[in-house]
């Protein structure tokens, strides 16, 4: 049983795009299946699909990668661990690369950008950020 679930998520999509992969496959939850459609809105993916196989599923997911083989995912880092949350509100949102890249905070009203908490005027725990 892993103990953090988005990290997990994020490791493997950091290892897929070192190897230089096509897809990557995730275990599915609720959680995942949130931050995966948010980076697919953001254009960080090309594609993904849930598979229901199993008592849990997975997530496959394309990523995207332009000619010269670089990945529209620069870099995706971790942020709030289960061993120190990390919380923030609106007006000390974190802002990643001047708005290039996204922040992901889970929030009462489920999770969203750092764009959309500062449209919807809400804050919450910052689970990661990719640029």
């Amino acid at each position: 049983m892993l103990t953090d679930q988005v990290a997990d998520m994020f490791t493997r999509i950091r290892n897929a795009i070192h190897a230089k992969k096509k897809t990557v496959t995730i275990p599915a939850s609720n959680l995942k299946k949130e931050i995966t459609r948010i980076l697919f809105e953001n254009s960080f993916i090309k594609k993904y699909a849930f598979v229901d196989e199993g008592p849990q599923g997975d997530i496959k997911i394309l990523l995207k990668y332009n000619d010269e083989l670089q990945n529209a995912i620069q870099g995706i880092q971790r942020i709030s661990t289960p061993g120190r949350r990390r919380y923030t509100g609106v007006k000390s949102m974190p802002k990643i690369l001047n708005g290039m890249g996204i922040c992901l905070v889970s929030t009462s009203k489920g999770v969203m950008t750092d764009n959309d908490c500062r449209k919807m005027n809400v804050g919450g725990e910052v689970l990661g950020k990719v640029w």
